[in-house]
């Protein structure tokens, strides 16, 4: 197991009396647990921790008048992933998955599986199916697609990307989700903080369903897979937004970090890690 120190300072400017839900704060697993956390708000007001889903994830509401808001949140996360022997990972055939795990084989907003199966079964159906397949999709996302920081907005979808052949992390994230469903491997997004990544941000990657459990990948291969903390976790990053907001509300400024704490930064020769 090792320790990862994550922060997060949003600032808005309020200009009507407006509700916000923040998913900014580390999702409660099985292989990750907050071990101590501070949420700060200015000006100070009253805030609503709640359960956001059956995966772990938590939101905070608040509602706030006209003011200029600041939130800070900051955590110590221990991460005790579950490092498998990668190319021995399989897929599930589709009659033994669990019922769980079958809404995440469906297409959704961003990651249309139902148009990108000729693409899909041309690229991967022959490679052996597992992790290996799942890793290929990565390899083949990021040799495809170009990281363009603004390149894309919020109504890129998985077909709109892979035209223009560029995108940031929740794109890479939702191509490699839509191949994996069109080849029947139940995906999912996941939002989270990130060690190494360089600028900071909050980043997207994705997990599949293998053997009997989820993993996580992230084909931008710009943080170690042995550095993410989960915060959201959902169909695609329509279910995982940091904050929505109704009222009039504008973005200031953001500030993201995610700091290692007595442990070696590795990508851990490229393997799964469990999270679920």
């Amino acid at each position: 197991m090792h320790f990862v120190k994550i922060a997060s300072e949003l600032v808005y400017t309020v200009n009507s009396p407006s509700s916000f839900v923040f998913n900014i704060a580390a999702a409660i697993t099985d292989h990750q647990k907050t071990v101590e956390e501070n949420l700060f708000i200015s000006p100070s007001m009253n805030r609503e921790w709640f359960q956001l889903n059956n995966f772990g994830s938590r939101g905070v509401r608040i509602d706030a008048e006209p003011c200029e808001l600041t939130i800070n949140y900051n955590a110590t996360v221990e991460l005790s992933p579950d490092i498998e022997q990668n190319r021995y990972l399989n897929e599930v055939e589709h009659n033994k998955l669990p019922t769980s795990v079958l809404s995440f084989l469906n297409p959704s907003r961003y990651c249309e599986s139902d148009r990108l199966g000729r693409l899909a079964w041309k690229e991967f159906g022959q490679l052996q199916p597992g992790y290996l397949r799942v890793d290929a999709i990565c390899n083949w996302v990021n040799d495809h697609l170009d990281y363009v920081a603004d390149s894309t907005d919020g109504s890129s979808s998985a077909c709109d990307v892979l035209i223009q052949r560029a995108g940031v992390c929740r794109d890479f994230a939702h191509v490699s989700i839509a191949l994996c469903r069109a080849l029947g491997i139940p995906a999912r997004y996941v939002s989270g903080y990130a060690v190494g990544l360089e600028p900071p941000d909050f980043h997207g990657f994705f997990e599949a369903y293998l053997e009997d459990r989820w993993f996580l990948f992230d084909a931008t291969r710009m943080a170690p897979v042995s550095g993410l903390v989960r915060i959201g976790i959902g169909r695609d990053a329509a279910d995982a937004s940091f904050a929505n907001i109704v009222g009039l509300a504008m973005m200031k400024s953001i500030k993201v970090e995610a700091t290692a704490v007595d442990w070696e930064l590795t990508y851990k020769n490229g393997g799964p890690v469990s999270t679920a």
